[in-house]
């Protein structure tokens, strides 16, 4: 019995080990022959002083920095999400290697913080606001949304009270989608045309809600890469949390967007 059990576990042994060294050939093969498309990346704080709820959710300002550095270094270049549809349009040029930098919450560091960060290296992002959280302690005011907007990012919204959408009845849900737009256009942003889904939460309906309220396109969280096909109202996004491992989780992260959109999974490609 003994011997049987010391073979079972000998085979299941060999058996992963097989596993781990094709998983890890095929992530050499998708590293050095990479799919084509935008990475969009998402983050929430770059802040210095962070709590036990914040945690997982910021990127403090050293590690921010050398992703970003990261990035330049690897040839990338920021745009935002409408440079993105301009030129599914055949309206605009992309750089050869773009990335999308977005915010999601609208804390105020993104102004404090980020926004200078960005500025030193000539790059943009998104910043996706919940309206009613504008003003509140710790998140951007109404003239630091326009400020930011003045110097080049692109504001987008992430509903009125920042529940997930699918938590709402329809009635609720048009009310979030439409009066949050509606309330940063009225106090002099520009047309809000790109929409975060809290919680990466969605559903079929989704995607017709927001065209008919205007929208353009809308991130979720699901990682992979964008090109031209992917449906616009579902673009896949790569979350980026509190780094435990430094440059190098960053860059598997990347990876991972890479496998999924090599292999195919939950890539969002329009009908």
């Amino acid at each position: 019995m003994q011997f049987l059990h010391s073979r079972i576990v000998k085979y299941l042994l060999s058996a992963a080990a097989i596993l781990f060294l094709a998983a890890a050939l095929f992530c050499a093969y998708v590293a050095s022959n990479p799919p084509k498309g935008v990475p969009i990346l998402e983050y929430h704080m770059v802040d210095t002083h962070e709590d036990a709820d914040s945690h997982p959710y910021n990127v403090p300002p050293d590690e921010f920095a050398a992703q970003l550095d990261y990035l330049q270094q690897q040839g990338y270049t920021t745009i935002k999400i409408m440079d993105f549809l301009r030129a599914k349009k055949g309206k605009q040029e992309l750089p050869e290697k773009p990335v999308i930098l977005t915010f999601d919450d609208g804390y105020e560091d993104n102004y404090t913080v980020l926004l200078p960060m960005l500025e030193e290296r000539g790059m943009t992002a998104v910043i996706f606001m919940p309206t009613n959280l504008i003003g509140r302690p710790d998140y951007l005011t109404w003239e630091e949304l326009r400020d930011m907007s003045r110097r080049g990012l692109e504001i987008g919204s992430h509903t009125a009270d920042h529940e997930p959408l699918t938590t709402f009845s329809p009635d609720g849900q048009q009310d979030q989608v439409h009066l949050s737009k509606l309330l940063m256009e009225w106090n002099g942003l520009p047309t809000v045309f790109s929409f975060s889904y809290p919680n990466g939460m969605y559903d079929d309906t989704m995607p017709a809600l927001l065209q008919q309220n205007e929208y353009l396109a809308a991130v979720t969280g699901d990682a992979g890469l964008n090109t031209f096909d992917t449906d616009p109202y579902l673009l896949q996004r790569i979350n980026i949390p509190h780094p435990r491992f430094g440059l190098a989780e960053f860059r598997l992260r990347l990876l991972k967007a890479e496998v999924f959109t090599k292999l195919g999974i939950r890539q969002h490609i329009a009908k």
